[in-house]
């Protein structure tokens, strides 16, 4: 089994598992998409939307198939994913682009306003200047009444860094046995090398600087699994 393969696996079994609470993510996703979609005008077009880290769409998919959207990308920095993403979402009424990307470099290339940007569990791959980077260009990118979603793991107000991996891997060792313990190995050396989580009270002064407002839609029960609102200001 090459690299890709054993990364994938291993991440599927964490979301077949519901380890990082996907299932509740997905649910205020849709409730916040659908929240703001009835709060719309009915004379407005149908909204554009752009994923930003896609993944394969194992748990979206349902969402976005009821969703009247005018147009839909989902961007990945994994060009393996795109195909499983196209076909878990299968034939749409509306168009779908499937593009493999950076996020950060998204967010800085020029392009018509976006109505509805969606990220889960991309975003804290950047650097904490990375994501101010991304907030700046992100807020230039949406429509004036758009929506940002944001799905991720955060640190909790004052947390380092250090005590968040230290944290996390503890919840893994002692409450995945779900999934085997090369697989726990793999999870904690990714988060240890790869994650950089946002820390709750600094993102929100950060975007608020960048001209959003934020608002906490969903928070999961570990302190780490997070879904936030954010609105141009």
């Amino acid at each position: 089994m090459d690299f890709f393969s054993q990364q994938w696996a291993t991440y599927r079994a964490v979301v077949s598992h519901d380890l990082m609470e996907h299932r509740a993510v997905a649910q205020a996703t849709a409730n916040a998409l659908e929240g703001w979609l009835a709060q719309r005008s009915a004379a407005a077009p149908p909204p554009a939307m752009v994923d930003l880290g896609c993944g394969d769409l194992a748990q979206l998919a349902p969402v976005l198939k009821r969703l009247p959207l005018g147009n839909y990308t989902g961007l990945d920095l994994t060009a393996a994913v795109l195909p499983l993403a196209e076909t878990a979402l299968g034939p749409m009424p509306y168009p779908c682009a499937w593009q493999e990307g950076n996020l950060l470099a998204w967010s800085q290339s020029e392009g018509p306003p976006v109505d509805i940007l969606h990220s889960a569990f991309a975003i804290h791959h950047l650097s904490d200047a990375e994501k101010t980077t991304f907030l700046q260009g992100a807020r230039q990118r949406i429509a004036a009444d758009g929506l940002l979603i944001w799905a991720d793991v955060f640190r909790e107000p004052g947390e380092t860094l250090e005590a968040y991996q230290q944290r996390y891997t503890v919840r893994i060792r002692q409450g995945w046995a779900a999934i085997t313990p090369e697989q726990q190995s793999q999870v904690i050396e990714h988060l240890s090398s790869f994650d950089i989580p946002a820390e709750r009270g600094a993102i929100e002064t950060l975007a608020q600087a960048a001209g959003w407002q934020w608002q906490w839609a969903w928070q999961g029960q570990h302190r780490a699994e997070a879904l936030a609102v954010l609105t141009p200001a």
